[in-house]
């Protein structure tokens, strides 16, 4: 039956991640591959993260409508189970959902409870699937700590988190003009409006695969959402600067940058050898030629030529709390010691580079969190010990003013939570 390999390669991918500990893009880099079509691939992803995204409230009407709770042996079921309701979620017709879904558990040789996925599914057709709190799915101490931070936004961040993302572009400059690709993908069918507040950002009506771009393989366009795109307005260098990103991979605001200005010397860093590899691959289809390396950008006597850089990008590891929509195993991952220990490794970033900036030039501090420990609390701390830096304003086009940066909250003008700060060396007397 056609896609019956799908909801199998979904299945597989929520029992990974949500039983066995391994991270969502782990999973679907080993269960992608193996469907040939691309439909079926972008349908296998779609209802993975969507399932993710629900799986407390998935979970909840297991609880309530299932006599027995489910055992260990069990785990593949549950995933399958939430494969389904997510179908249902999304959409999906019920009748290829159902039968669909009910046949993949024949395939995955539980034809014995074949009948049970048939009477939950179409229950969840019929009753709908029940309501949950805000924060479900979010650990406890983890949504406390995005109540206590952001006590009027809470709920409306945890809503937007449970959503799917859209899809943005970032158009090559070097290629064609904005509007010249806009009329592409109209000529091509596809929905999609430019961004008034960010020059090279195209937002898409619905995500398709990236195949389907015109364009793409040629280097005319990019996937990058719409609050990291704004990094390259935040930095800003003067042409032919010499750049650090500090943490490049996978290498969008940097090959952001050199699509602006060609003339910029960038230096790409990455500590993880396998994520250069990808960034340098990507920085070859766009026809770019920045200099990258593996390397730990902490620790400076290891890689750096002594020549002071003009401009430094940190975007910094963090706990990821303002794209859980596009990460939903974040919330089954995270730990609350990991985020001391992503805040120690933010401040030695930034203690270990701000020597490498030369004097009046900029450094910019950015991550993808929603938590005041890793980012206006982090700058207020890095700027209380360091003397020769000051802050300087963006504007609200970059999301709240906090007092030492700006914070997007996750879906605010439809993209990611993201927190941004400008750091300007003093000049020397």
């Amino acid at each position: 039956m056609p896609g019956v390999a799908a909801r199998i390669a979904a299945t597989h991918v929520l029992d990974d991640v949500l039983h066995r500990g391994r991270s969502l893009k782990a999973a679907l880099a080993q269960a992608l591959p193996t469907l040939p079509d691309v439909r079926d691939r972008a349908l296998a992803e779609a209802v993975a993260m969507t399932a993710l995204r629900q799986h407390a409230r998935f979970d909840a009407a297991l609880a309530a409508w299932l006599q027995k709770p489910l055992v260990a042996r069990d785990r593949e079921l549950r995933a399958l189970l939430l494969a389904g309701f997510a179908q249902l979620e999304m959409g999906l017709p019920a009748h290829a959902a159902l039968d669909a879904t009910v046949e993949a558990a024949r395939a995955m040789g539980r034809a014995h409870q074949a009948g049970l996925v048939n009477a939950l599914l179409r229950r969840a057709q019929r009753e709908g699937l029940p309501e949950a709190q805000f924060d479900a799915g979010w650990p406890a101490w983890l949504a406390a700590q995005v109540r206590a931070d952001w006590p009027q936004q809470a709920d409306a961040i945890f809503a937007a988190s449970a959503q799917e993302a859209p899809m943005w572009l970032r158009v090559n400059r070097r290629v064609q003009p904005r509007d010249a690709y806009l009329a592409l993908l109209r000529d091509a069918g596809i929905n999609a409006t430019a961004d008034e507040t960010l020059p090279d950002a195209i937002r898409l009506q619905s995500t398709l695969p990236v195949q389907q771009l015109p364009g793409f393989d040629a280097g005319a366009v990019s996937v990058q959402d719409g609050a990291a795109q704004a990094v390259a307005d935040a930095l800003s260098p003067s042409s032919q600067a010499r750049v650090l990103d500090a943490c490049a991979a996978p290498g969008g605001k940097a090959a952001h940058l050199a699509e602006r200005d060609p003339a910029l010397r960038i230096l790409a860093l990455d500590v993880d050898a396998r994520r250069v590899r990808r960034m340098q691959d990507a920085f070859a289809r766009l026809q770019l030629s920045i200099d990258t390396r593996a390397a730990d950008a902490a620790q400076p006597a290891m890689w750096w030529d002594g020549t002071p850089f003009d401009a430094i990008l940190i975007d910094a590891p963090c706990s990821a709390t303002g794209i859980v929509r596009r990460q939903p195993d974040v919330l089954l991952h995270r730990r609350q010691a990991d985020i001391d220990a992503l805040i120690a490794t933010q401040s030695k970033l930034l203690d270990a580079l701000w020597p490498l900036l030369t004097p009046g030039g900029t450094l910019v501090y950015a991550t993808c969190s929603i938590l005041h420990a890793e980012n206006a609390a982090q700058v207020a701390a890095f700027l209380a010990r360091t003397a020769d830096a000051t802050l300087e304003p963006l504007g609200d086009s970059f999301g709240i003013n906090a007092g030492f940066g700006y914070q997007r909250l996750p879906g605010e003008g439809g993209m990611d939570g993201f927190f941004c700060a400008k750091l300007r060396k003093a000049s020397r007397p």
